[in-house]
């Protein structure tokens, strides 16, 4: 049998509560994934669709300014778009790439952390330089090299079309390196220790060893880094888009909604970028507080 956990769900739930960051933040996270979850029966429009814009909409200031329109809550950008019905839509698109992008990432890192760990040797030592090596490059300029691949490999015609899988496969493969050096650590601990001996002798097959009692022991390290993960991969994500490699303005995320207000910064349209760029900031800040309180949390030395 694997160890039991050292935090269980019975333990963290009372520390939830008692703590308020945890609770504002998620509550704060759950608010922005709900809106962008129901983009389509809360926005009064659907910005992706030119059919419903209309160019005469185009530059209306938020309600409580002077020339503001009651459709219009948070104004409109130069194509006539509602600015809240693009921030509804446009975090979708964000956390789409973001978790999706997380997910990737640590579904590889973890794979490879768990042969390497578990195996040694020089497949180990191939695996964790391969990940240092990576590691000393930033992220954000793979995944621009990645992108920039993607487009040359593929018809223009299509760049469109792929943005978002171009997206979230350059986030995930640029950020692989963390989960598998912290799986590969955890799984050379966890092989030395009693329950897998016995499972050796016993004859189960090193897959079920692996599958069935050390990727559980290791998952509470795996769910910490996503966590705080997610963070950065949203705002990588908008990094991509502001740089004009991510999201196309057909279908804007919300790095892709500050790109287009930063050419009217100075032209006193400041409500194109400033709402995009607090949801951002909002999103991420929230998400990275959540994921710092369930590290503490899971953490048994600061228990």
């Amino acid at each position: 049998m694997s160890d039991a956990p050292l935090t269980t769900p019975g333990t963290l739930w009372p520390r939830f509560r008692r703590s308020k960051i945890a609770v504002g933040a998620t509550m704060v996270t759950a608010i922005i994934v709900l809106g962008g979850l129901l983009a389509p029966l809360l926005a009064s429009q659907n910005p992706f669709d030119p059919a419903a814009l209309d160019l005469s909409n185009s530059l209306i200031p938020p309600l409580w300014r002077a020339g503001g329109d009651a459709r219009f809550l948070l104004g409109s950008d130069d194509q006539g778009r509602d600015m809240l019905s693009a921030l509804l839509y446009g975090s979708r698109i964000s956390l789409i790439v973001g978790i999706a992008s997380v997910i990737f990432a640590a579904v590889l890192g973890v794979a490879v952390g768990l042969v390497a760990g578990y195996r040694g040797g020089w497949l180990d030592t191939l695996a964790m330089r391969l990940a240092d090596v990576q590691l000393t490059i930033p992220a954000i300029l793979i995944a621009l090299m990645v992108d920039g691949l993607a487009r040359a490999a593929l018809p223009p015609a299509t760049h469109d079309a792929v943005a978002i899988y171009v997206l979230i496969f350059s986030i995930g493969i640029a950020d692989w390196p963390q989960y598998a050096r912290v799986v590969r650590a955890a799984t050379a601990v966890q092989k030395t220790l009693g329950y897998v001996s016995a499972a050796r002798v016993m004859g189960v097959p090193a897959p079920i060893i692996v599958l069935r009692h050390i990727l559980p022991n290791v998952l509470t390290s795996v769910m910490v880094l996503a966590t705080l993960g997610l963070a950065l991969a949203i705002i990588s994500e908008a990094t991509l888009s502001f740089l004009g490699v991510g999201m196309p303005p057909t279908a804007p995320s919300l790095g892709t909604l500050i790109r287009i207000g930063n050419n009217f910064l100075f032209s006193g349209e400041w409500w194109i970028t400033l709402f995009p760029s607090l949801t951002l900031v909002i999103l991420a800040l929230a998400v990275n507080m959540l994921g710092d309180w369930l590290r503490d949390a899971l953490n048994p030395k600061l228990r």
